[in-house]
């Protein structure tokens, strides 16, 4: 498919549509797509997503676990701030268990894994 049969496309589902639609596009490199994909009416609303927050961490809890605080929390807060891990993920490791203590303790540990990761890919970027 070439860029300028996506566009046809694209332009067609607005002009077929009585009904107005939503596309939601994905993409981890924003700066590489064409101009012409991103001009306004093809792409009108431009969401970043960024990897878990610490208050995202508490609102995540809050839904998952109906908790508010906890003593672990501020251990977890640390590690967020400090490990790229997105809300999805956070997100699945609250639902591995039914009590909240085993599950942030899970949480911990997955977030000193996701952590190591992060340090030992860096170490390899300066070797090579």
């Amino acid at each position: 498919m070439t860029l300028s049969g996506f566009l046809n496309f694209i332009d067609g589902l607005w002009s077929s549509c009585g009904d107005e639609r939503i596309i939601i596009f994905t993409t981890n490199h924003k700066e590489k797509l064409d101009p012409a994909l991103l001009r306004p009416g093809r792409m009108d609303v431009h969401i970043h997503m960024s990897y878990c927050t610490p208050s995202g961490f508490r609102i995540l809890a809050a839904n998952y676990l109906e908790i508010k605080d906890h003593c672990l929390f501020k251990e977890i807060e640390e590690l967020i701030a400090a490990t790229e891990v997105t809300p999805a993920e956070v997100a699945e490791q609250l639902l591995k268990n039914d009590e909240a203590d085993a599950i942030l303790e899970g949480l911990i540990d997955f977030l000193h894994v996701k952590r190591k990761e992060k340090e030992e890919a860096e170490t390899k970027k300066v070797e090579v």
